[in-house]
């Protein structure tokens, strides 16, 4: 039967460091199931999940302990059960922007759970506004949601919530198992 880990490696972004990662997988008889990479200035961040027999995760344990020690890296790497496949029935793009104040993203990200939609990819940055002098938030999210939810509710709820702190911006998304988009801005 097959096991699941759950690895995490973070380091100085050097060329052919995927390459070397994804080789020593690959050399233990192991599949990557799922994984993202994002880079940050000259550091790069890897999280995947790789499944393999028993004894291939275990070799494959040790031979990226061994990688990332050559590599100086920091790498995480636990044990799970059971991968299931992220919800891609359908994807909505969410941007926002405005003036920035305490608890906004949690009360952004505290609307989307509840609604049991998942975010997928997150990017935030304050910055003084040039114009206005004040500091200020623009944020860009992915979320995934099943096809049971609601989306004219949802864009309704979602502009709702932006008014009452005071941001503007777009939503997007798109019914994965058809070839459909709708945009909506406000």
């Amino acid at each position: 039967m097959n096991q699941q880990i759950i690895v995490n490696i973070l380091g100085a972004d050097k060329l052919g460091i995927l390459s070397e990662i994804s080789a020593c997988v690959h050399d233990k008889c192991c599949n990557i199931l799922d994984s993202r990479h994002a880079i940050y200035g000259r550091e790069f961040s890897l999280s995947m999940i790789v499944e393999g027999t028993q004894s291939a995760i275990t070799k494959l344990e040790l031979q990226l302990s061994s990688l990332c020690m050559q590599h100086d890296l920091l790498s995480m790497i636990k044990r799970t059960s059971g991968h299931a496949k992220q919800n891609l029935e359908q994807l909505i793009n969410l941007e926002f922007s405005g003036q920035d104040a305490k608890g906004i993203i949690k009360q952004v990200t505290g609307f989307i759970a509840k609604r049991q939609v998942s975010v997928s990819a997150f990017r935030q940055r304050t910055f003084i506004d040039k114009k206005t002098k004040v500091e200020s938030v623009r944020c860009k999210m992915v979320l995934s949601a099943t096809k049971e939810l609601d989306l004219v509710n949802f864009d309704e709820e979602i502009k709702q919530l932006m008014g009452r702190l005071g941001l503007s911006g777009k939503v997007t998304y798109n019914e994965i198992k058809e070839e459909n988009e709708h945009i909506e801005s406000w």
